[in-house]
């Protein structure tokens, strides 16, 4: 399994929140998360976009698809605050036998271009 993010981090206000959501055009995704008792019950300090994809499954090539969402919108995002230091690309792979990635030249000279950080994590699937 291959879980494919793209993060924004903001300002905790569920107005910037909201503005990302309308002018990305993407459905965020609502993640659960750990809390202690302190904490209030929503926070948006996380504006988050995920697709879950199977190994069976076509390639997803989330650093394209990611950039097409981003990239005619990186104006308007400044206008709310949003650096592109303050966006994230991650990868998680669960892997079976073998952990392999393959990125090429084109989508990683794109995504240096924009200055967007890459995140990769993998580990293997526990069968006990």
């Amino acid at each position: 399994m291959k879980y494919h993010h793209l993060y924004i981090y903001i300002d905790d206000n569920i107005e910037t929140y909201n503005k990302i959501t309308d002018l990305l055009g993407v459905k965020p995704t609502k993640f659960e998360k750990y809390k202690t008792s302190k904490e209030p019950d929503n926070k948006y300090d996380l504006w988050a976009y995920s697709v879950e994809t199977e190994d069976e499954e076509p390639y997803f090539d989330f650093i394209n698809k990611f950039l097409n969402i981003l990239e005619p919108k990186f104006e308007d995002l400044k206008k709310l605050g949003v650096k592109k230091n303050d966006i994230l690309f991650w990868l998680l792979y669960e892997y079976d036998q073998q952990c392999a990635m393959e990125f090429h030249p084109e989508e990683m000279k794109r995504l240096g271009e924009s200055g967007i950080v890459l995140n990769i994590d993998c580990w293997q699937l526990d069968k006990t």
